[in-house]
């Protein structure tokens, strides 16, 4: 026995509170504050989350954000450590950890992606050269505590991590979900409750915002890690740097300023998305009602059969031109959504040019007649947003 005698429902209430302090410092230390900056944290806070992870996880910080940082930079590409878009759902799934700790032997990923992680002498005398010792460490305690049974609950702690994060986030995050944003990846919100796993479940809002400290952006939404910075906020313990922007949508201009460039192009994914929202889907649904109407019922299906994959991606359908002949009102709205996307990718153009550009999509979308592509186009160029990066 151990020095605590608990009935059934204690030890699951201490797994509980156990697995949701892992991850915790996870969302928290290792994804909001080391990973992306958009959260400063006190040092007895920061370092308590480290310490946690060290007991209950052996995970490296350098390690952890390394990786992380690759797998937005390289995104749904072969070199993303963890997309189930290339490696498939089921290995990302089961073999989560796994890929983890390969990716963690790749020391140019660690030398590119991890810099500005910390560096002091009990990381580099403990942390880092002797990560299995916390885990050993938190047996041990858990067995003197609870007995037997403490096994188990250190069992579970240590699947917690590979099982939800390395597996579900990286896998069913990149796969099934709804979407609220046109990211170019495949990130999913797997759920707009987000508690169970640190509010990380809101993952297409995080890829939207990566340097947000808060995931969640719908009123309906609710991210249970912003609920533990607001709550450390009160104690002076963490402070938000950045948060998704508001938009002043009710503005009206003509001209497109170098504020209006900056704000498109910083809140991109969501303009696209209102675009589908407001322009591509109600076009796509008159269009499908309006071939019934005509007695094209064989291409009314075929169009409906294909509307997600015309409305959600970026490139168009291989047999698009073919059904585009019989939709042409569809056809200019498809059309200029592709254009606008290629004014997002000019990388490399000046500020004027990208000014340019928009204005003249402005303009071929208020000439093609189309009430919809006009009143998007006068919400383009009154577009403003509220809140500071």
């Amino acid at each position: 026995m151990g020095m605590f005698s608990l009935p059934w429902w204690g030890y699951v209430v201490v797994t509980v509170v156990y697995c949701q302090l892992t991850i915790m410092a996870v969302t928290l230390y290792l994804h909001r504050s080391q990973s992306h900056r958009s959260l400063s944290m006190h040092p007895i806070l920061s370092h308590f989350c480290r310490f946690w992870l060290w007991m209950t996880t052996g995970m490296v910080t350098k390690d952890w954000v390394a990786i992380h940082r690759k797998h937005h930079a390289k995104c749904e590409t072969v070199d993303d450590p963890h997309s189930p878009q290339v490696l498939g759902l089921k290995k990302v799934l089961l073999e989560g950890s796994e890929l983890y700790r390969s990716e963690a032997k790749n020391q140019e990923t660690l030398d590119r992606y991890g810099l500005g992680t910390p560096d002091d002498w009990i990381e580099r005398n403990l942390y880092s050269p002797h990560s299995a010792w916390g885990i050993y460490s938190m047996f041990l305690i858990n067995v003197i505590c609870f007995g037997p049974l403490g096994l188990t609950i250190s069992a579970i702690q240590m699947m917690w991590i590979p099982i939800h994060a390395a597996g579900v986030i990286n896998g069913i995050g990149h796969f099934l979900g709804y979407r609220n944003f046109e990211t170019p990846d495949a990130a999913t919100n797997i759920t707009p409750i987000a508690f169970w796993i640190g509010g990380e479940e809101l993952h297409n809002n995080h890829h939207a915002y990566p340097t947000s400290a808060k995931f969640s952006v719908r009123p309906w939404e609710f991210d249970i890690g912003w609920l533990y910075i607001r709550l450390f906020g009160l104690f002076g313990l963490a402070k938000a740097r950045k948060v998704p922007p508001i938009e002043l949508s009710a503005l009206q201009g003509s001209v497109i300023t170098g504020q209006t460039l900056q704000d498109l192009i910083y809140n991109r994914f969501q303009v696209m998305a209102t675009y589908t929202k407001s322009v591509l889907a109600p076009t796509l649904k008159a269009e499908i009602a309006h071939l019934k109407q005509n007695g094209k019922d064989a291409l009314a299906k075929q169009l409906h059969r294909r509307r997600k994959p015309l409305v959600k991606s970026t490139e168009l359908l291989p047999d698009w031109q073919h059904m585009a002949n019989d939709c042409q009102k569809l056809d200019q709205v498809v059309q200029l959504k592709h254009k606008l996307q290629a004014i997002w990718e000019k990388t490399y153009a000046s500020q004027q040019e990208l000014i340019e550009a928009f204005q003249h999509w402005c303009k071929e979308a208020e000439s093609t007649g189309i009430a919809s592509l006009k009143e998007f186009a006068q919400y383009i160029q009154g577009y403003r947003l509220k809140s500071a990066r």
